[in-house]
């Protein structure tokens, strides 16, 4: 019987106690077996959620166990960028400049990394940056990260919008022309010999004095090469080149506004590139005005002394450049860091190490108007 058919039962004896003859000695007698019985099953059914109760409690608290020690062990466990930018990584890097042996930088990794170039600590990444930042021409050009050869279009010649008001004939359609750069990748090496008793430095020390080095005459070279593309460009476009504005006129007060007013409306952020000995010849411009005027027109003015200082420029050499460095693209098929390679073979008789820095860049003017040469007359 269940609890249900127990309790139906006890409410029939109880209505059947009002029966003429009902044998009351039975009746008591049942009703009370019965009532023992209902006590037996709930104490049956406690004892089976006591059980019940233990078991789940035990589950919980091994999963609570098993949680608990997940988590000490993601706390325990570092990040690859944590770990890059820890002593140990640094030391063990600095390790792998001198033998070439990558085992102890890999086994430090959170993650199983292998194959490809080794990841470099922290410290060598912000040394790139910071060297990128503080140059003021290559900070401003635009930057991609395409693997391979990179071809860009851009705008020959496009003619302007027209009105077209209700009624008149359709405006002509536009004339476009279009040119497309390929952008060719090549090597900027620097190599650097180094003594056996700087190499001993190791772990920190060696690794920001190789690349602090390195990496600024790598990047150096290639804002000249940048530069060297915005001064050798031709005022006119081809199908495969884009095209700058020229101007010929001496260091005077008018010369950069001049050569400002000859950008197109996109060169929306212009500076001015120029030798340093070549400054001086327009703050001398500005002092002969004998009157308060900026010859630079409140812009910024970069040095960068591949262009020829105007007092040692030849005829028709352009040695002043203004406009938007954005109209000049770099592009890095691995990557903006810079590789090392090690060699401690070669010159081991002088006790000589010999680092090579490698960095793999294309570089290209990439938009026309964007540009103006100030070329030294005759």
């Amino acid at each position: 019987m269940t609890i249900e058919q127990i309790e139906e039962r006890k409410s029939a004896i109880v209505a059947e106690l009002d029966n003429e003859g009902a044998d009351l000695d039975a009746l008591e007698s049942e009703m009370r077996s019965l009532n023992e019985e209902i006590e037996a099953r709930k104490a049956e059914e406690a004892k089976k959620a006591e059980i019940r109760k233990g078991i789940a409690e035990g589950i919980l608290g091994e999963v609570k166990v098993e949680k608990d020690f997940e988590k000490e062990e993601r706390k325990d466990m570092k990040t690859n960028e944590e770990i890059r930018a820890s002593k140990e990584y640094v030391d063990a890097f600095a390790r792998y400049l001198v033998t070439e042996d990558a085992t102890e930088c890999r086994s430090l990794l959170s993650e199983n990394v292998s194959g490809g170039s080794v990841p470099v600590p922290a410290l060598v990444d912000e040394i790139v940056r910071t060297a990128w930042e503080k140059n003021d021409i290559l900070s401003r050009v635009r930057r991609t990260e395409i693997k391979g050869n990179l071809k860009v279009a851009f705008e020959r010649l496009a003619s302007a919008a027209d009105v077209h008001t209700e009624g008149a004939e359709a405006p002509s359609e536009e004339t476009l022309k279009l040119g497309i750069v390929t952008m060719v990748p090549a090597s900027i090496k620097k190599w650097i010999r180094v003594s056996d008793e700087a190499i001993a430095m190791g772990g920190e020390a060696l690794v920001r004095y190789i690349y602090d080095e390195v990496t600024y005459q790598i990047i150096k070279k290639l804002s000249d090469l940048v530069v060297n593309d915005l001064k050798t460009a031709s005022t006119s476009a081809t199908s495969v080149a884009a095209c700058v504005a020229a101007i010929t006129s001496a260091p005077t007060v008018t010369a950069i506004a001049t050569a400002y007013a000859n950008l197109s409306d996109e060169a929306t952020d212009p500076v001015v590139i120029m030798n340093k000995l070549t400054y001086a010849n327009f703050v001398a411009a500005q002092a002969a005005a004998n009157y308060s005027i900026d010859p630079f027109m409140g812009l910024p003015v970069v040095f960068n002394n591949s262009l020829p200082a105007y007092s040692a420029a030849s005829s028709n050499a352009v040695y002043a450049i203004v406009g938007d460095l954005k109209g000049e693209s770099v592009n890095y098929p691995e990557g903006d860091g810079v590789a090392l390679k090690y060699d401690d073979l070669s010159e081991a008789e002088a006790d000589l190490v010999k680092i090579v820095g490698r960095q793999y860049a294309a570089h290209a003017l990439t938009a026309c108007g964007r540009f103006t040469q100030i070329k030294k007359g005759s």
